[in-house]
């Protein structure tokens, strides 16, 4: 059996931390774009919405501690609640969105389908990576 790509091992410890605005931040975890997956790991305040968005692939959040209310466009009335240990297949090109519930930190293992990152906002722009562009707070008035 021939490998298609060498052992990775990604550590949290050593990963980088990408900000999602004030309530929000991503650790990528395999995200070199040598393997047929990128995986990282997200930690989401209480209050946390991520903004509405796609992939061209399926989407997988599982989640590691606090709860979760996960949906599709057109579904926002009807959100899924997910526990700890719980996990959801997002699919392809369909619209979606998530948020912490309760009063609990969230943290999730996000694996996309792909070796890049590739996300459609509603309403902002991606970096070269695939990450949401966050705008800088204004400055505080004098």
């Amino acid at each position: 059996m021939t490998a298609t790509h060498p052992l990775k091992i990604a550590k949290l410890d050593d990963a980088s931390r990408v900000e999602f605005g004030p309530l929000a931040y991503y650790h990528p975890l395999v995200a070199d774009g040598d393997t047929p997956v990128r995986t990282g790991i997200q930690t989401s305040a209480p209050g946390y919405v991520a903004p509405m968005h796609w992939h061209p692939y399926t989407e997988l959040l599982f989640i590691i501690e606090g709860e979760a209310d996960v949906w599709l466009q057109g579904e926002e009335d009807a959100p899924r609640r997910l526990k700890a240990g719980d996990c959801v297949a997002l699919p392809p090109d369909i619209p979606h969105s998530f948020r912490t519930a309760g009063d609990k930190t969230m943290r999730l293992l996000g694996i996309h389908a792909n070796p890049t990152r590739v996300s459609t906002y509603f309403d902002r722009k991606t970096d070269a990576n695939g990450y949401p562009i966050v705008e800088a707070a204004p400055p505080a008035a004098d």
